[in-house]
Parts: structure tokens; C-alpha cells; sequence
């Protein structure tokens, strides 16, 4: 009995496994992988199927993502599909659009606000036309001229028209070399019009009298844009920045001001345009549709210069 009582205890415990493949613990793990397998396959198709433009316009959201939202970076609303939306340019040139420009109220307030450039810019041409007429009524020598002066408003802008009379003729017969008083009036002239940015445009004008060559050779076409490019150079030489002409054009006679006498002296003339916005864009190659743009349309010549030009 002693010795049983001096008997160590013994405590067995048991150890229960993990359950091997049973277990659950894996699964989350596999769970993690397959959706990071997936999100990287989603990454690389996205970057597989995205434009170039996009691509550079993510690239420049993530560099400067406030400068993207205001004002929109390169690729941001680009033009690669014809969804509403992407502009005519499907190379990505043109088109971009920014965050609500097709809401309502955006096109209103952009409508007003072109609308205001229109009238603020009318008023600058109006403003020009009578510092112009009161240099001429100012002038001991333009004011000689005034009857072949004629000045008005017209959809492309100001228009300036230095016309000739039977005895005072601009240029030399069938020649480009202007008359001293004439260089004298357009210098005056360009002195004027540096207060203004915007660009002029000059077309030559003759009357319907042909040359003995006919057409064939030196016609009333080459005489016409001869004269309009004597006439830049005088403005110029009176004090107009040259990087504002932007077209020199001759029309012979194609644009009549006398249309019921095609020989009448009046149709000899120069014609300065000071181009609104809208003018300068046609021209430039902004708007596809150029018909609305024409150097002396018919509505433009009937309008305020048969009275003055006649007397």
C-alpha cells in the first residue's frame, strides 16, 4: 500500500490535428488569390482595349486630377466613337467636350455669353468706323476724298471701300501704281486700325473693261489682286501691323457695285474688311461650312454706298 501511494501520476492529453484538407482556413486564402488573379486580368484587358488618348488622359487625371475636372485633359472626352457627344473628328482632334456641355442651362449661359462677345465686339467695330469718318472730316486732305470713302458694317465686319471717281481714279490706268493721294488715304487708314486685334482682309475690285489680251494673259484678275497687294503694302507703310492682313484677294470684276453699268468708275475699287470673330474663323478653316462667308455679297453692296459713291 506504500508503494502506491509514492505511484507518479500519469495525465494523458490528447491532441486533436487540423483536419488536413478538411479544415477551412485555405479556402479564404484561395478566395484572396483567385480575386487578385481576376482584378489583374481586368487591368490588363482594360489597358489592351483603351485608346492611347484615354490612356494619356488617366495618366493625367492621376498627375493633376483638379486641372483634369476643370478644364480637361488630353483624352479627356476625346472623340474615338461616334457616340453623341465626340464631334465629327474621330481622330481625336477636335471634339472635346467638358463636363455638362450638353445640359441645358450650360448651352444657354455659353450662348449669352458668345452673344455678349458679338455685341462687345460690334461696338468696338462702331466705335472704329467714327474715329475713321472724323480723321477724314479732320483732315484738310481726306476730306477732299470723302465722296469715295465709304464706310459701313456689314456681317463680316467693317468694311472700308476706297472707290474710284471719273476724274480721280486711285491707280494709274491699267496699273497697280497707286495715285499720291490715295497712298495718303489708306496710310491714314492704317494708322487706325492697330487700335483694334482684329484682322483685315483686302480684296481688289475693277470694272468689266477687258484687256486687248483677253483673259488669256495680264487680265482685270491679275490687276485686281496686283492692286490689293499695292494697297497692303501703303497700310502698312502708314503704320498697321503686317501680321494683321490675313487674305489679300483680287475679284476683278466679279463683285459689281454698279451691276446696271458694269463700266462705270465706281467699280474700281479697294475694299478693307476689319474682320469680326466669326469672319476670321471662316476663313482660317474653323467652320467647314465657308458658303456663308463672302467678300461683297449682294445684300452688302445695295446696302448704303450707291448714294455717296455717285455724287
Amino acid at each position: 500500500m506504500a508503494d502506491e501511494g509514492l505511484r507518479p501520476i500519469i495525465v494523458k492529453r490528447i491532441k486533436k490535428g487540423g483536419g488536413g484538407h478538411h479544415g477551412g482556413a485555405w479556402k479564404i486564402a484561395y478566395a484572396d488569390f483567385v480575386t487578385a488573379m481576376m482584378a489583374f486580368f481586368l487591368l490588363m484587358w482594360l489597358l489592351g482595349s483603351t485608346a492611347k488618348g484615354d490612356l494619356n488622359g488617366i495618366a493625367e487625371y492621376f498627375k493633376t486630377p483638379l486641372k483634369v475636372a476643370m478644364a480637361g485633359g488630353s483624352g479627356s472626352g476625346d472623340a474615338n466613337t461616334v457616340i453623341p457627344g465626340g464631334g465629327k473628328d474621330l481622330t481625336r482632334q477636335e471634339g472635346q467636350l467638358r463636363k455638362g456641355e450638353n445640359d441645358p442651362v450650360t448651352k444657354k449661359s455659353m450662348r449669352a455669353a458668345q452673344a455678349e462677345l458679338e455685341k462687345a465686339e460690334k461696338a468696338r467695330l462702331e466705335e472704329l468706323k467714327k474715329r475713321i469718318e472724323t480723321a477724314i472730316d479732320n483732315s484738310p486732305t481726306l476730306k477732299q476724298f470723302k465722296n469715295q470713302l465709304l464706310i459701313d458694317i456689314t456681317s463680316e465686319g467693317l468694311r472700308i471701300q476706297i472707290v474710284d471717281e471719273k476724274n480721280r481714279p486711285m491707280f494709274a490706268l491699267a496699273s497697280a501704281q497707286l495715285q499720291p493721294y490715295t497712298r495718303e488715304i489708306l496710310r491714314e487708314i492704317g494708322k487706325t486700325l492697330n487700335d483694334v486685334p482684329n484682322k483685315i482682309s483686302l480684296s481688289g475690285h475693277t470694272d468689266a473693261t477687258p484687256y486687248s489680251s483677253g483673259e488669256k494673259g495680264y487680265s482685270n484678275w491679275e490687276l485686281s489682286a496686283d492692286r490689293a497687294n499695292a494697297s497692303r503694302r501703303e497700310l502698312i507703310s502708314g503704320g498697321m501691323d503686317e501680321s494683321k492682313v490675313l487674305r489679300v484677294v483680287g475679284l476683278s470684276s466679279a463683285v459689281l457695285l454698279d451691276k446696271e453699268d458694269p463700266f462705270n468708275p465706281i467699280n474700281r475699287r479697294i475694299s478693307i474688311i476689319v474682320m469680326n470673330k466669326k469672319a476670321e474663323d471662316l476663313v482660317e478653316g474653323n467652320n467647314n461650312d465657308d458658303s456663308s462667308m463672302d467678300v461683297s455679297s449682294d445684300a452688302d453692296v445695295k446696302e448704303g454706298l450707291s448714294a455717296p459713291a455717285k455724287n
